[in-house]
Parts: C-alpha cells; sequence; structure tokens
C-alpha cells in the first residue's frame, strides 16, 4: 500500500510539471562562453559596438553597410557609434581610459594604428587572421605596414590614399595641350605646366597649373629616390638632407615660386583643391580618389593620370589608410571578428563602400572588379591602379611617436619652404637636425 501510495504521489508530482512547463515554459539554457567572450542565449543576437567619425551623410553610408552586414547574419546586431571628427579620438580615448567593456566600442575607425596598439587598447589580429585563414595577400604592397606593431597586425585598412593627377580636359583643350599619359615624366609636367598658367599684366597668376596640399609632399621626394626616414619602423636618422630628398622638395617648391602651383596656405584660403579646380582656377590637382563623386555629380570634363615621374626616379604611392580595429577590452571578440572580416570582404563592406563611390579599396581584388571598373568617369581608372600598385612605405612613420615627429617639427618646418620663406635646403637642413635629436630623445633605434 505505501509503495502505491508512493508511485501515485510521484505520479502526480510529475504531471505537475509538465502542466507548469506547458503554461509558462521552461527558460533556455545559457550558451557556452566562445574563444572572445560571448556569452548569448540561444537564439538571441551577440550585440557589438561599432565606432566611427564622420559627418550624417557619412554615418547614413556607414548604416547602410551595417543593415547588409546584419542581414547575412542575423546572430550579430551592430550598433552604430558616431562622433564628428574633431570629437571622436577624445572621446573614444575616454571609453577605453573607463575600462568598462559596456562602453568599449567592439570595433571602431582609427588611424595611426601603432600608436594606439602601443597603448595596449587594440586587440592582436594574429591569432584570428590564422585561425580563420583570413588572407591577407590581396591588400596592396605595403599597406598593411600602416596598421601593424611590433610585426603583428592590428588593423585592417578600409582603403588606400592613391594620389593621382586630375585633369580638365577643356582647360588643356583650350590652352593646346596634349593629355598627359601614364608614362609622362617631370619635364612633362613642366611643359604642360608652363602653358596652362595664366598670369596678368604684373605677373600675378590668375590660373594656377596645379593646385595641391603641401602634404602631398612626400610624394616628390619619393618619386626622386629620396627618403624622409632611414627606417620607417624602427629610424635612427633623418634622411630629408639626401641630395634625392632635396630634389624633391626642390621640384615642388620652384612649382610655388614660379607661379605654376598654388602655394598651400593659398590653395586653404580659397577653399581647398575641390573648389579651384571646379571653378577652373587650377587646371589639374593631386588628389586622392575622394573627389570622383563630386566632380561627377558637377558634369566635369576631367580624366586623371599617375603623377609624372622624374626620368631617373620611380613610380611610388604611399601605402596607408585608416584601419578597421577591434579593442582589446571587448567582451564579444568572436563577433567582432566576423564583422571585419566582413567588411574586408569581396562582397561585403568593401564592394559596397566602393560601389558608392567613397574609397579606392585596400583589396586588390575588388579595386579589379566591376564595383570600381565602372563606366562613369574618370575614364582612366587603369591609371589609378597603376599607382596603387606602386605602392611602399615612404610617406610617414610606422611607429607610435610619428603623429607627434610630424605634427611639431617635420610639416612646420615645411610649411615655411611651401610659404617661400626658407630655401629647401636650408630648411631641411633644420628639420633634420631636430628630427635627428627627437630620434635620440625617444630611445630610437630601438
Amino acid at each position: 500500500m505505501k509503495l502505491k501510495r508512493t508511485l501515485l504521489l510521484g505520479a502526480l508530482l510529475l504531471v505537475s510539471v509538465l502542466i507548469l512547463s506547458a503554461c509558462t515554459g521552461i527558460a533556455p539554457q545559457a550558451a557556452a562562453p566562445s574563444a572572445g567572450g560571448e556569452q548569448v542565449a540561444a537564439g538571441e543576437p551577440v550585440t557589438i559596438t561599432w565606432a566611427f567619425w564622420g559627418s550624417p551623410e557619412e554615418a547614413a553610408s556607414h548604416k547602410i553597410v551595417a543593415d547588409a552586414f546584419m542581414a547575412e547574419h542575423p546572430e550579430i546586431k551592430i550598433e552604430i557609434w558616431n562622433q564628428p571628427w574633431n570629437d571622436y579620438f577624445t572621446k573614444i580615448q575616454a571609453l577605453w581610459a573607463s575600462g568598462d567593456s559596456k562602453v568599449i566600442p567592439d570595433v571602431a575607425f582609427l588611424w595611426p594604428t601603432p600608436r594606439y596598439a602601443a597603448e595596449g587598447v587594440l586587440e592582436n589580429l594574429d591569432p584570428f587572421i590564422e585561425a580563420s585563414g583570413y588572407d591577407l595577400n590581396d591588400y596592396w604592397p605595403g599597406l598593411l605596414e600602416s596598421a601593424k606593431y611590433e610585426g603583428s597586425v592590428y588593423g585592417f585598412p578600409r582603403d588606400i590614399e592613391v594620389n593621382v593627377i586630375y585633369y580638365n580636359k577643356d582647360m588643356f583643350d583650350a590652352a593646346g595641350v596634349a593629355y598627359p599619359t601614364d608614362d609622362w615624366t617631370w619635364d612633362d609636367f613642366l611643359a604642360a605646366a608652363e602653358a596652362l598658367t595664366q598670369k596678368d599684366a604684373n605677373g600675378m597668376t590668375t590660373v594656377y597649373a596645379l593646385a595641391a596640399e603641401g602634404g602631398k609632399w612626400a610624394k616628390w621626394v619619393n618619386q626622386n629616390n629620396g627618403a624622409i626616414l632611414d627606417d620607417y619602423v624602427n629610424p635612427s636618422k633623418c634622411m630629408l638632407t639626401d641630395p634625392a630628398s632635396v630634389g624633391g622638395v626642390q621640384f615642388f617648391a620652384d612649382l610655388m615660386d614660379q607661379g605654376y602651383a598654388m602655394r598651400p596656405a593659398d590653395l586653404s584660403q580659397a577653399g581647398g583643391d575641390a573648389a579651384v579646380f571646379s571653378s577652373g582656377q587650377a587646371a589639374m590637382i593631386l588628389q586622392n580618389t575622394s573627389r570622383v563623386s563630386a566632380f561627377n555629380a558637377a558634369g566635369m570634363n576631367y580624366d586623371v593620370v599617375p603623377p609624372p615621374i622624374p626620368a631617373d626616379g620611380k613610380r611610388h604611392n604611399g601605402a596607408g589608410g585608416a584601419a578597421w580595429v577591434m579593442s582589446s577590452g571587448s567582451d564579444n571578440k568572436d563577433a567582432a571578428w566576423t564583422f571585419i572580416q566582413w567588411l574586408q570582404s569581396d562582397g561585403g563592406g568593401e564592394t559596397i563602400y566602393t560601389e558608392r563611390g567613397e574609397i579606392f579599396p585596400a583589396l586588390q581584388s575588388v579595386a579589379n572588379s566591376p564595383a570600381f571598373m565602372t563606366d562613369q568617369p574618370p575614364a582612366n581608372k587603369q591609371g589609378i591602379i597603376t599607382e596603387a600598385a606602386a605602392s611602399d612605405v615612404g610617406n610617414f612613420g610606422y611607429f607610435p611617436e610619428w603623429g607627434e615627429l610630424d605634427g611639431s617639427i617635420i610639416g612646420p618646418g615645411l610649411e615655411k619652404i611651401w610659404a617661400g620663406e626658407i630655401d629647401p635646403e636650408t630648411g631641411l637642413a633644420d628639420i633634420c637636425a631636430q628630427v635627428d635629436q627627437f630620434l635620440a630623445d625617444n630611445g630610437y633605434p630601438k
């Protein structure tokens, strides 16, 4: 009898549990933590924060990218953290300094990568690259160097700054100057510049052949086989007093002194290179592909060509670009890696940004795909690819203190040369003396 009662009570208890479960549902078990630290309830997406700078228009473009990713990866939700350029770096450093993983962005857009990697706020991507078999060979030559620190990859540049010559075909036609070719030289450029430049009765230039930002100077130096530093990762001395380096700076300075090129200060005051090119104040500009969309929208009759090189020089394009990085304090590293891989893929983010005309892609496969090789101007897209293929180190340093060195010594010294206040040889000697002292003070070479 006792046994029967026990069995009956057990059966009733089991029935009660089953009825309760049917009415209320049984809470799902939490998933085991992943390698990146996520612990997500089954069926619920992982949420990662994506940080970048930019205008509302740029943010709208990034949202299109985020929506496309989430459509392909419903297991991951992207939350956007967007700030204006002037506030972005101060605010993101404050988030990292807080140490609070709830507010630290999982993925961020950043420049320069080595500086922040040295501060320990970025995740070393080498283990993720190795585990996933992610292909690094699709990047343009030298490009990943700008996102490395102590030999490891800490970010993937979204694009690469390929500086080419934009030329106004109507102005060339009016001056009777033949359109430039992909193999033109400095001598060819000077001949065209003389014919395109217009001056008034007092010898003052009214229409310039070239408008180029002062920051483009390293292009001329490297084309002339010169250099800024003896080593761009672990420098020991300044190379700007080398005759080849002086010659590159002299070429750029002479264009200004002869009235062929606008001085950078005047260019800035006139509204920048896009403004003077669109208004016919300059027949050519030296710039990256960021101007294409605006010139196409304005219906300009223009094309592009690789910059001219000296007779005994070489083609050169600086390898660098702002990169997507992962925060070392992220709790969602696996999801962040999935997103970064997709951002930097043919068919993913790289393709979307390229199709929208916002970047020249970091990946060679995308640059050679229909996403970039469209029927829209400029016609000579192959010239851009030719210049990108010559990418290499040489435009800036890949070490944490480069920003300080350039901003406090190199940049201000060059501004005096561009303004015509000092000749290149004297100015560069003064710059190099200060650079060498800076490197010594900071323990270089290490």
